[in-house]
């Protein structure tokens, strides 16, 4: 393995001040409330709105400024992006069995009641973002579905976004972002309602905040900045490489594009065509900064160990520019989401292809995937002992309750061994 271009700035972990950024602010909404929220927008967010929600006349004015044209392109993001959450819904079943005369188990599927999601300001108004995570919500049957995203397009927040929210079932859309937004759903505020759910993607202070407030309620998970890995051969086309690559490293200034490849020759050639094409992007574009400091191209000896190198890296997007694929598939475990074939763009999933593009960073794809409909689903058990089931449950359960000392464990399954014994 060979490094022709080697990162010069990787950092993952959460500074202390960041840290103890998010947990003033949280303790001061849970203390505060509403005080304390309008406090932290118009620190950090420049926002003086005297309203935290948008009144439907806000939103409907919002959606009026969109041309037909504008809402048919949000309009097929919400109806792919349900489509693939309703098959992946269609996957999950519920189940009811016997295991045994009079011994019933099973488990529910039960969607959670609220759910808070969080849509990114940022550089770029990201239309598709807040499809992402509330469309599959309320496929899963989610009944109340709130959305907060940064008051920072003319003092509310961009038409395309408001309308993207209310199409996949928003009902409550507030102008907040930052830690202060993730707060509010966790604990509630005079405006905003508690959540039992947080998704969705955000800055390292949204990402923070999720990481602190976990436990209180659930999340998706904690992503940093985009990640893509491009996997390639000595049949791969540095133009189209290159422009990949791009994609992914102007979300952020942080954000990792990798090309692990088997031939020098294109490694160099693909660096070559990165520069000439950063030539043609806007000179504030973060895609320079994190070419520069954060992008990687890595020569391999054989696929074999690109394979290894892939599942050690465990990328966001990984995306495969190989002439035969069969063998990365099968093999390569670790990711957030893969991309077979050199025309299977990231972009086509980060716009409109019906998978989620909230996905696990920071090599998080090696013990989890991204978000879905079944973030919204709880897998709840349940058991019915009955008859005999009684008996050959109780008679175990009191024999090794007796074997840990724990006498009303004993108790409990001895009274039901005793009274099926009396009810024969």
């Amino acid at each position: 393995m060979e490094y022709i271009k080697k990162s010069t700035n990787i950092k993952t972990e959460t500074s202390v001040a960041t840290e103890q950024t998010v947990k003033d602010v949280i303790k001061d909404i849970q203390l505060n409330g509403d005080e304390a929220i309008h406090k932290y927008e118009k620190k950090f967010g420049n926002n003086d709105r005297t309203s935290l929600r948008l009144s439907e006349e806000e939103i409907e004015s919002a959606i009026a400024s969109l041309t037909d044209e504008q809402k048919s392109l949000i309009d097929n993001v919400v109806e792919r992006v349900s489509n693939f959450a309703k098959a992946q819904l269609d996957c999950l079943l519920p189940l009811d069995r016997d295991f045994g005369d009079g011994i019933r188990l099973g488990h529910k599927l039960i969607p959670v009641e609220t759910v808070g999601t969080y849509v990114p300001g940022g550089r770029f108004p990201l239309l598709s973002s807040g499809v992402m995570v509330a469309a599959p919500a309320k496929v899963a049957g989610v009944k109340r579905i709130i959305a907060c995203s940064p008051a920072n397009y003319n003092g509310s927040i961009h038409p395309a976004i408001i309308y993207g929210l209310k199409q996949s079932g928003v009902t409550e859309i507030f102008a907040i972002g930052g830690a202060q937004a993730i707060a509010a759903m966790a604990y509630g505020s005079e405006s905003v309602p508690q959540v039992d759910v947080i998704s969705g993607p955000g800055n390292r202070f949204v990402a923070e905040a999720k990481r602190q407030v976990f436990g209180e309620v659930g999340i998706d998970l904690v992503a940093g900045p985009s990640e893509v890995v491009v996997f390639a051969d000595e049949f791969s086309k540095p133009d189209l490489i290159a422009a990949d690559l791009l994609a992914q490293a102007e979300h952020d200034p942080n954000a990792r594009a990798i090309l692990i490849i088997t031939s020098k020759e294109l490694g160099e050639n693909t660096m070559l065509e990165v520069e000439k094409l950063l030539e043609q992007f806007d000179e504030n574009s973060p895609a320079h900064e994190s070419w520069n400091k954060m992008g990687e191209i890595i020569v391999v000896d054989s696929i074999q160990e690109g394979i290894e190198v892939c599942n050690e890296f465990a990328g966001e997007h990984l995306h495969l520019h190989l002439k035969e694929t069969e063998e990365a598939v099968e093999k390569i475990h670790n990711y957030g989401s893969l991309f077979i074939g050199e025309n299977s763009s990231v972009v086509f999933s980060d716009k409109v292809s019906g998978t989620n593009h909230t996905l696990p960073t920071n090599r998080g794809g090696r013990y989890t995937g991204g978000l879905w409909v079944g973030s919204y689903v709880k897998v709840a058990t349940f058991q019915e002992i009955t008859g005999p089931g009684v008996n050959t449950l109780a008679t175990h359960a009191s024999r090794q309750s007796e074997m840990e000392g724990l006498e009303g464990h004993h108790l409990s399954a001895f009274k039901r061994k005793a009274q099926a014994e009396f009810s024969k």
